[in-house]
């Protein structure tokens, strides 16, 4: 067994288990609140959400990708080395839709919260951003998947 891989994925389980934590607290909890609530509370109170998230996880996020990739490095056997690719991939399949669909809502409902405003399309960005947190979870469930796998197969 080889000590410095099994550390670099017991760091990486940690890291990815508060995205996925966080992730899968909004499928199940903030989706369906924010469905049935008013534009003007969405756009305060998620917005100052993600203010606070955007600012916070992504120290997490980073060592997650970071820790995936220093375990394929580091894995003594291909098994392991496939195990850290899967959630390498999966880890970075997450960073992509967070980019291009996450992260633009995230900044205009923080922009709204910060303004007091109340964007025209509170709901619509609310049903997009809802759109991509079951896939983003299960994302984040692989990658933690196949970090446990690296210590499982190492």
């Amino acid at each position: 067994m080889n000590t410095m891989t099994t550390a670099v994925a017991v760091v990486g389980i940690l890291s990815t288990a508060v995205i996925y934590g966080t992730d899968l607290f909004c499928a199940l909890i903030v989706r369906p609140a924010a469905g049935g609530a008013a534009d003007s509370s969405i756009a305060d109170l998620i917005g100052r959400i993600h203010e606070y998230g955007d600012r916070r996880l992504p120290v997490p996020g980073v060592v997650s990708i970071i820790a995936a990739a220093l375990a394929i490095a580091l894995s003594d056997g291909t098994l392991a080395r496939i195990a850290a690719a899967t959630a390498l991939v999966a880890l970075l399949a997450w960073l992509a839709i967070y980019v291009r669909i996450s992260a633009p809502i995230n900044k205009r409902l923080r922009a709204a919260a910060a303004d007091h405003t109340v964007p025209a399309d509170t709901k619509e960005l609310q049903q997009r951003w809802d759109g991509v947190i079951w896939l983003r979870t299960a994302l984040q469930a692989i990658a933690l998947v196949g970090l446990l796998a690296v210590i499982v197969t190492n």
